[in-house]
Parts: C-alpha cells; sequence; structure tokens
C-alpha cells in the first residue's frame, strides 16, 4: 500500500530538500520512523475518536498496528529504541497517512523534535523561530501566528479546583471550541452502572479498555450503539471520575472565571499582564499556576530575544488542543485569517512516561503541511 517516501506528494523534490536541509542545519539529525506503527499510544495519547480516521491492520501476530497518522509518536518511539541518554534534536520528511473529509488520505509532513532539553523556553522559541524560518523560505514573509497555553490551562483549573471529571470535560470544550454550558456542578443521578464505577475508580486506562473489549468478544460484539469498545471504556473511566468527584461540572465562581481566561487575547506581552490581573483578582494563590506564569513570561522574551515580532503574534485563551499529550506551549502558522494551518506545534513533556520511559522528559517540536506550505508560497 505504501511507497518510496520520494513518490509520495504533489510537491516537488528540490522544495523538500530544501525544508529538511534547513531543518538539518539547525542541529536536528533526520529519522525516518517506520511506517507501520502500533496503533495503542495513538489510541491512548490522541482519543478513541482517531481510530476512524486511520488506517489499521494486524502484525502476523495479531497486534494491532497502523499506517503512522502523525510523526510525532513514532519518532519518540524511535528516541526510546535508540536508548538515547540526554537531549537530542530530530528532523523527518515523510508521509502519513489519515482519513480526513477535504483532503487526501496520504499526504507529506516535515518537523521537528527535540527532546530532553532543560532550557523550555528557550527550546520553545527556538522551535517557533525555526518554523518560521523554514515558512520564509518559500515566500511566506508575514504568516499569522496563534499562541496558546495547556499547561497555563491546566494550572488555571488546579488553581480552581476543578473535579477531575469537569477538568476533562472543560479541556475538551476548549479544545472543540464549544461553550461551557452543559458543564455544570449539579450531583449525579443515580447510575445503573454505580457498582461497576465504583469497581474501576483509579483504575489503568488501558486495563479497563480490554475488559470492555473482553466482556463485548464473548457476547460476540463488536460495538455499541456505533461506539467501539474504547469509546465506551472512556465514557465508563469519566462518568466513575465523576462519581468519584461527588460532582460532574463547574460551578458558577468557576466557569465564569474560565469564561474570562477564555476571552483574553492579543500580543503575548499585553495577554501576560491580562492573565496577571486574573489570577490576581480571583485571589487565586498556586504555586503551579504562578509557574505557568512565569514561563509565559519567559517564554515570550526568549522569543523576543530570537527577533521574531513578538507583538504582531496574538495568544488566545481559548486556544486549546484536543490531543491529550500536549502539556505547555502551543501554536500554529497559517497564511491568513481562516485558512489552513501551514505549521502547527507544542510542548508535550509526558509523552515520554507514557511511552515507557521511567523518567518526564522535556520536549517540544513543530510539523509542516509540505504541500501546504509549497503550495502556498508559489
Amino acid at each position: 500500500m505504501t511507497r518510496p517516501e520520494a513518490e509520495t506528494t504533489g510537491a516537488d523534490g528540490g522544495a523538500q530538500a530544501r525544508l529538511l536541509a534547513h531543518l538539518t542545519a539547525a542541529g536536528y539529525a533526520s529519522v525516518t520512523p517506520p511506517v507501520l506503527q502500533p496503533v495503542e499510544p495513538f489510541l491512548e495519547l490522541s482519543g478513541e475518536d482517531i481510530r476512524r480516521r486511520i488506517f489499521v491492520t494486524q502484525d502476523v501476530a495479531g497486534a494491532e498496528m497502523c499506517l503512522r497518522p502523525e510523526f510525532t509518536i513514532p519518532v519518540c518511539r524511535l528516541h526510546r529504541a535508540r536508548g538515547q541518554g540526554g537531549s537530542a534534536d530530530y528532523s523527518y520528511l515523510g508521509p502519513v497517512f489519515r482519513l480526513a473529509a477535504d483532503e487526501p488520505d496520504e499526504f507529506l509532513q516535515a518537523g521537528i523534535e527535540s527532546i530532553g532539553r532543560p532550557d523550555i523556553p528557550a527550546a520553545d522559541a527556538e522551535v517557533l523561530g525555526l518554523a518560521l524560518e523554514g515558512l520564509a523560505l518559500f515566500g511566506h514573509a508575514a504568516p499569522q501566528v496563534r499562541l496558546g497555553d495547556m499547561g497555563l490551562t491546566v494550572a488555571l483549573l488546579d488553581g480552581l479546583a476543578v473535579p477531575p471529571a469537569a477538568k476533562r470535560r472543560t479541556l475538551r470544550a476548549l479544545a472543540a471550541g464549544r461553550p461551557l454550558d452543559g458543564i455544570t456542578n449539579a450531583a449525579l443521578p443515580e447510575d445503573p452502572h454505580a457498582g461497576l464505577l465504583a469497581a474501576i475508580q483509579g483504575q489503568d486506562p488501558r486495563g479497563v479498555r480490554a475488559f470492555v473489549e473482553d466482556v463485548l468478544a464473548i457476547a460476540g460484539i463488536s460495538a455499541v450503539g456505533g461506539r467501539s469498545a474504547g469509546e465506551i471504556a472512556e465514557r465508563f473511566l469519566a462518568k466513575a471520575a465523576a462519581q468519584a468527584s461527588g460532582g460532574a461540572g463547574l460551578n458558577t465562581e468557576n466557569r465564569a472565571l474560565i469564561d474570562r481566561y477564555r476571552a483574553i487575547a492579543g500580543d503575548p506581552d499585553t495577554a501576560a499582564r491580562d492573565l496577571r490581573s486574573l489570577v490576581r483578582e480571583a485571589g487565586l494563590r498556586h504555586a503551579a499556576l504562578d509557574a505557568a506564569l512565569d514561563l509565559f513570561e519567559e517564554r515570550n522574551g526568549f522569543i523576543a530575544a530570537r527577533g521574531l515580532p513578538l507583538d504582531r503574534f496574538r495568544f488566545s485563551g481559548a486556544f486549546a488542543r484536543n490531543l491529550d499529550y500536549y502539556t505547555g506551549f502551543i501554536f500554529e502558522i497559517t497564511g491568513g485569517e481562516g485558512r489552513p494551518t501551514l505549521v502547527g506545534g507544542g510542548r508535550y513533556d509526558g509523552l515520554l512516561t507514557h511511552l515507557g520511559s521511567a523518567e518526564p522528559q522535556p520536549a517540544v517540536g513543530c510539523t509542516f503541511w509540505v504541500d501546504r506550505v509549497v503550495g502556498a508560497g508559489r
């Protein structure tokens, strides 16, 4: 089903080589992770909904595999397989395979992943700078840059002591751009599965998923109401967390503060002042929130120090990623309002741990949609 990587895109080979040369010249060693990847990490870290958009098969032992739908997880798996100690920087260029309504299901991506660097704000600024320099190679002189911060968003929810189930639902609503109207802190109704929910509280999601899959397999059922076993397991886990916390959503005060945070937008320096004001006026005293604000301001300084036009970038409190592994700085770059993303990326400090690393490792990267970059730049 796959073809040699040089033949998998409409972008010309010279443009591909120019972009990859730009990334490797910055010290990011070129790697090519296998096209065939185990499906489990993508389901765990990107959510069960990705199953509908990836190409799944099995290996000779019957394990579920997929054609790589993106590069970050495969590069991190390669990093672990190599037993890399300390930090390492990688670049890549190749096809990914993902079903989308209006685009080809096989397309070319290039990008970088920086793993293990402890200088977090400087690494964030470097990745953003390399992304903009790469776009400039193709005539994108003044693209639109939108910034966000998942670490700051999560720290705010923790500072507000939002219950775990409500926290997850809130993050999902922010990522999807939905209002928070449905997330209310009312008592949960009596659930017919209360016994099961009590049993799975705090359990490993993989074990719960395997349990649901076994039960359905014994019953000879592949799906219920159009939902896969993984989706059913996720719903049970969310209900269990809500039951444990004694509430399903946000109280009125927290809802109002999150809406205020969501409305903060503008150049990053002005946004930093607005964020400080919000925290001060709300009377929040939370060490992780203070640290996230300090990191936000420090990153702004490193971005400006690289000579990047910080005042032309736009932070948005409403900007969030729906991939569970993003933990901090996030960004997307487009050619203008309403146009598709040319480059997107961010920080994912928890990903290596999810993949089996004994210790967390800081990591940040970005991805170029090569055909969009080259086509829009002509």
